[in-house]
C-alpha cells in the first residue's frame, strides 16, 4: 500500500489543522491506520491509530482529548484532526498502515511538517 499524507502547516497555539492520509495500491479497509511524529531531535512517537472499521481508537496521552483520529474506508484516507494545538505538537507528521494491530507498521507514507507558534 502507498501513503501520501497531507495538510501539514503553520497554525498558531490553541489552533487547529487536520491532516490526510490518502491510501492507494490495496485494499484499504485491510490496514489498521496509524499516525505518528517525530520532532526536531527526537525520536519518532506514535500518536494514534483506528481498527480497520474504524470502531476501535488508540491514542498516546499527550493527545488525549485534543486529536482526533477518523477514517473514510470509500475514500481510503485516514484523517488526524488536532485540535487545542500546542507549541510541543510541532513535529513531523507521518502515516502508516499496518495488517494487525500492534504491529510492525511496515507501510510509511512522507511526512508532513506542523509547525504550532507560541
Amino acid at each position: 500500500v502507498q501513503l501520501q499524507a497531507s495538510g501539514g502547516g503553520l497554525v498558531q497555539a490553541g489552533g487547529s489543522l487536520r491532516l490526510s492520509c490518502a491510501a492507494s495500491g490495496r485494499t484499504f479497509s485491510d490496514y489498521v491506520m496509524g499516525w505518528f511524529r517525530q520532532a526536531p531531535g527526537k525520536e519518532r512517537e506514535f500518536v494514534a491509530a483506528i481498527s480497520w472499521n474504524g470502531g476501535r481508537t488508540y491514542y498516546v496521552d499527550s493527545v488525549k482529548g485534543r486529536f482526533t483520529i477518523s477514517r473514510d474506508n470509500a475514500k481510503n484516507t485516514v484523517y488526524l484532526q488536532m485540535n487545542s494545538m500546542k507549541p510541543e505538537d510541532t513535529a513531523v507528521y507521518y502515516c502508516a498502515a499496518d495488517n494487525v494491530v500492534g504491529g510492525t507498521w511496515p507501510y510509511w507514507g512522507q511526512g508532513t511538517l506542523v509547525t504550532v507558534s507560541s
